[in-house]
């Protein structure tokens, strides 16, 4: 009888194991891998292709190739590689080949177990997927203890991961704090490195007398109103335009060119809103020199603008 009961107890643990065994694999994450070579120096494209119930996902951009310990991309011909990228989230381990310094091959996801209780206490929560994101774009525990201090309103895991991948960082933060810019929306910063809001263009317009808030720099980096373009417009005798009417001089098409143009035809400084109006009602210097030719002349910008809205072509 005891033998028998010490088979059992044999075959029922070892089921146990093979069961355990099953589920933790089923928990790694898996997929595919491919490098390939960068347009940056001393950088490969590296893209990670997860397959899972829902379909596919990937992440994919221009890495280090310091980040892959053992692999010698300038190595000619086919080598077999192997190589793991470890994180404070855990490690993606990779096998495969690269041939002449571009490959593929298969990874798995081993997340490190007290990550998610380490990042709970720095107030992060942090579930399965994103685990996986946050060892992928390197977010780790000393990352976010600075994004922390920083103390930016609506930070979260998420925001952390877009941080990385867009390279918000104390030193960016910082920079931007340094030209007297007193920003802490962390979705703002994620929207400066979008649109490509910079230190340097925030002293800039310091410099030229604005105290622009953040969507308003956001919005003069989406519509191209740039220190450049208005270094332009000051040749103009547009000096000191307030930065909302920069954004409609963009948005409609009041140019250097534009204003030149009028300023050839005699109008020598026209209103801001009165640009304005005239691109929105499409009073152009060909309409002006057209009326011209038929021998209406002197005609104010009210006038002219009127034209146009009644059809007077």
């Amino acid at each position: 009888m005891r033998m028998r009961r010490t088979l059992a107890y044999l075959v029922f643990a070892s089921c146990v194991v093979v069961f355990v065994v099953k589920n933790r694999a089923a928990d790694v994450r898996s997929g595919d891998w491919t490098i390939s070579k960068s347009n940056d120096a001393g950088k490969v494209e590296f893209s990670l292709i997860e397959h899972h119930h829902g379909g596919t996902s990937s992440h994919q951009s221009d890495w280090p190739a310091s980040s892959f310990q053992g692999v010698d991309f300038a190595k000619p011909g086919r080598q077999d590689v192997r190589f793991t990228i470890a994180r404070d989230a855990g490690k993606i381990e990779c096998e495969g080949f690269l041939n002449n310094g571009e490959g593929a091959g298969l990874f798995h996801f081993q997340p490190d177990a007290n990550y998610p209780r380490e990042m709970h206490a720095l107030g992060f929560s942090v579930d399965d997927e994103k685990q996986f994101s946050m060892a992928v774009q390197d977010v780790g525990l000393e990352f976010a203890k600075q994004m922390k201090s920083e103390h930016l309103s609506d930070l979260d895991a998420d925001k952390l991961i877009a941080f990385r991948i867009f390279r918000v960082d104390s030193a960016f933060i910082e920079a931007l704090r340094a030209e007297g810019l007193k920003i802490s929306d962390a979705d703002k910063l994620v929207a400066f490195r979008i649109h490509g809001v910079t230190p340097q263009m925030v002293r800039s317009l310091h410099q030229a007398g604005y105290s622009p808030d953040e969507d308003t720099l956001i919005a003069m980096r989406i519509h191209g109103a740039t220190p450049e373009w208005m270094a332009e417009l000051k040749q103009r005798g547009y000096d000191h335009v307030d930065l909302e009417k920069l954004i409609a001089f963009r948005i409609h098409g009041v140019s250097p060119e534009f204003i030149q143009k009028l300023q050839g035809l005699g109008y020598s400084h026209p209103d801001p809103d009165d640009l304005i109006a005239m691109r929105i009602h499409n009073v152009t210097p060909e309409y002006i020199s057209d009326m011209r030719a038929r021998g209406i002349h002197d005609l104010s910008i009210d006038q002219l603008v009127s034209m146009r809205i009644h059809g007077i072509d």
